[in-house]
């Protein structure tokens, strides 16, 4: 029994081994290349494994840059929950959760504009509002859930419920920005964050004041407009 176990965590060890290879490659290749110009058999040849392997782990390219985003996302998590344990005020935790996005994906900075070009396209599956990122994404909003759970701000019940998301897409904002940022080590980058979140946690903060609830439910409206909006909603609606 022992000794079947011990086959299988080798066996899982090797597949995660050729996993993170396939894909090691493949982001290298999309940096020289280009997303579309890849291919998956440029990738096997450069990893040195058979086209049906590479397929095996990856059955798409899209599915390699799901892997991507994943990975970031893993990092991002990894480097953000322990680093919140410390920080209980909205501000100090949504700091701590935006510099930390930057720092963990500042080696695919170079990477992140080639895939740019094709993920900002409405249809692709690249798109974080896509339906193919939608695990991801969800993964994301949750990490902002627990930055508002960690925090002592009274946040109005009807705002908290859509905050997850509003500082998500704040993130995707942000990290576009980061995309077109040449400055050195990402100065303006942080910049805007510092400057953003401030603001979020004054406008945040202001939201629980009495005379504040008109303006916060027609801004809650809009929001809703804004999603429905989308092309996945749209596409499902009757």
């Amino acid at each position: 029994m022992a000794g079947t176990n011990k086959k299988k965590a080798a066996k899982t060890q090797k597949g995660d081994q050729t996993k993170a290879l396939i894909l090691e490659t493949a982001l290298d290749i999309f940096r020289e290349r280009g997303y579309e110009e890849t291919t998956m058999r440029a990738i096997a040849e450069k990893a040195g494994l058979s086209l049906g392997n590479a397929y095996y782990y990856f059955r798409s390219k899209e599915y390699l840059i799901q892997a991507f985003y994943q990975r970031l996302h893993d990092e991002h998590l990894a480097a953000a929950l322990p680093a919140l344990e410390n920080k209980d005020t909205l501000k100090a935790r949504l700091l701590t959760v935006m510099r930390l996005r930057i720092e963990v994906s500042k080696p695919y900075h170079q990477f992140a504009g080639v895939l740019f070009k094709t993920a900002a396209h409405p249809e692709s599956p690249l798109n974080p509002f896509s339906d193919e990122s939608d695990p991801v994404r969800e993964a994301s909003i949750a990490l902002f859930a627990r930055v508002l759970e960690g925090t002592k701000a009274r946040i109005p019940k009807d705002l908290k419920a859509e905050l997850p998301y509003l500082l998500w897409v704040y993130q995707m904002g942000v990290i576009l920005f980061w995309i077109h940022d040449r400055s050195r080590g990402h100065r303006r980058t942080h910049r805007l964050i510092d400057h953003t979140v401030d603001l979020l946690d004054k406008l945040i903060h202001l939201a629980s004041n009495p005379f504040m609830r008109p303006l916060r439910k027609q801004a809650l409206r809009l929001v809703d407009e804004i999603k429905e909006a989308l092309p996945d909603e749209q596409e499902s609606a009757p």
